[in-house]
């Protein structure tokens, strides 16, 4: 990987970074004050979604020769897409743990 993959990479990162920490749309508050979780979940998958689409184009088109993409950069496309979705599923597996575990709460 060359130094302007590198910087390609970790500028793409600073921009994630950086809309984690500054939202462009302001979600209703919840009632602590904060962004609801639903509205936090729906972002979530969305944007797994949209790595994974992204993704299999960027495979289509290098398997095709049409795209400029290099394979260095398809696999980290198809890792980062991978990686997003384990991560959604291992949040909707706890959600499922933590519901079960409400549910067999005595009253």
């Amino acid at each position: 990987m060359s130094n302007m993959e590198i910087s390609k990479v970790i500028a793409q990162m600073r921009a994630l970074s950086s809309q984690l920490e500054a939202p462009a749309v302001t979600p209703p508050a919840g009632p602590a004050g904060g962004p609801q979780f639903s509205d936090v979940l729906l972002r979530a998958v969305n944007s797994v979604s949209d790595q994974q689409e992204t993704a299999t184009g960027m495979i289509r088109s290098f398997e095709l020769g049409t795209g400029e993409a290099s394979v260095a950069e398809v696999m980290v496309a198809m890792q980062k897409a991978s990686l997003s979705f384990e991560a959604v599923t291992q949040v909707r597996n706890r959600l499922v743990e933590a519901y079960r575990d409400i549910m067999n709460m005595p009253i």
